[in-house]
């Protein structure tokens, strides 16, 4: 919207907007999300890219933290905005390393602003709000997209005023464009000779947890690839962690935490950093054990079993209907004795001591699953499936404190 047709006192709304607006608004902000994303992802296709690279989920992230926030203001205009601040600072330093104008960016701030305007007034009309509300939320909607390219902006002058020489920019950008969406470009050869980089066939992503010690880069080989000013540092080691990689990372990080990918080939450097950062979720939920530098290819099965927790929730609510409808005490001891029983193979007595139970309770149990489950447990694929799904219910269960 062009800035002409706007109130000339920018950040000044025709009159104060009601708490109860935002409790009109709040429920419209997931629907909005997404009406966004799509919007915005197809007037400007490089943030499609974005949105499907290994930094989608901070970018979805910033997003909300931005509605959500205004929302907030309305309800309580005190309330704290630090960390969607960071978040937009964040959007600015992409664009920069990116080399883009921050017009881009701008443009898709106005048009998800113009967006919400017009499920604004759709809110308006459903419950009879006055125009002169729905003018005021319009002033009030465009001073904050204002104050959004403001703070978005710092984080852009950040990065250009910053004295790095011109290698180490390049090859951040590098890295960049190693981690969007495949394939690599056809310019890679040229890049790497730019950025004084010699691309290696193999490569060892790093997933770090902000925030990064301010010593870390100092720590690192001349030829790893880093990028530690975003929501999810990460760190590119050409080849495979040979203990020579590795004391290098164990001093850089000097306890920092961090998750180890894979050492896949380069075009596929995007995926180690997926599956790092996969499992630093999973340490954060209680599902992984939490150590100061943990290896993806030591939780493999888990990676796999939980790739979809909602899918593994409905393959196992098929596999064990029979069970389900059992009182939630006896569904709840019949389904860990099928859990051991079935991935172990164990004998009853084996089976018992792992339950603490008796062998002869294990063997009643199990003569109850026989009957409830029938074939199912003959069966090699049913089995199959009632054994993953088991196992990852029992991961999910560990991170949740069930």
């Amino acid at each position: 919207m062009p800035s002409t047709t706007r109130p000339s006192e920018v950040g000044e709304p025709l009159e104060p907007l009601p708490k109860e607006f935002a409790a009109f608004m709040r429920p419209e902000l997931p629907g909005l999300m997404k009406e966004i994303g799509a919007e915005v992802t197809r007037a400007y296709p490089v943030y499609g890219r974005l949105l499907n690279g290994p930094n989608a989920e901070p970018i979805r992230q910033g997003l909300e933290q931005a509605l959500y926030a205004f929302v907030d203001r309305v309800a309580d205009p005190g309330k704290n905005a630090v960390l969607r601040d960071e978040l937009l600072r964040k959007f600015g330093r992409v664009e920069a390393y990116e080399g883009r104008e921050l017009d881009t960016l701008q443009g898709a701030y106005r048009l998800g602003a113009r967006i919400a305007l017009r499920r604004a007034k759709a809110v308006g009309q459903q419950y009879r709000l006055s125009p002169a509300l729905i003018l005021a939320f319009a002033d009030a909607l465009f001073a904050y997209v204002d104050e959004l390219e403001q703070i978005s902006r710092e984080g852009y002058v950040e990065v250009q005023s910053r004295a790095f020489s011109e290698v180490p920019a390049r090859r951040r950008r590098l890295l960049h464009l190693i981690l969007a969406a495949p394939p690599l470009p056809q310019a890679l050869p040229g890049l790497c000779e730019a950025a004084a980089w010699h691309p290696p066939a193999d490569v060892t992503m790093v997933a770090l947890r902000p925030p990064v010690p301010e010593h870390l880069e100092a720590g690192l080989a001349d030829d790893v690839l880093f990028d530690l000013d975003i929501p999810q540092p990460h760190l590119l080691i050409p080849g495979p962690l040979t203990s020579e990689r590795l004391a290098m990372l164990d001093a850089a990080l000097a306890g920092a935490h961090a998750v180890v990918g894979l050492t896949v080939p380069l075009a596929q450097a995007a995926d180690s950093i997926r599956w790092a950062r996969r499992v630093l979720q999973l340490i954060d939920e209680g599902v992984v054990a939490d150590t100061p530098l943990a290896r993806c290819e030591d939780h493999l099965v888990t990676l796999w079993l939980l790739s979809d927790p909602a899918l593994v929730t409905h393959l196992a609510a098929g596999e064990l209907a029979p069970i389900d409808r059992l009182p939630a005490s006896r569904r709840d001891r019949l389904v860990e004795t099928l859990r051991v029983h079935i991935s172990t193979r164990a004998p009853a007595e084996q089976v018992g001591e792992m339950l603490g139970v008796h062998a002869q309770t294990v063997r009643y149990r199990l003569r109850n699953l026989d009957v409830l489950l029938g074939e199912r447990l003959a069966d090699p694929d049913h089995r199959f499936a009632m054994e993953a799904s088991l196992r990852a219910l029992h991961l999910l269960a560990r991170g949740t404190g069930m």
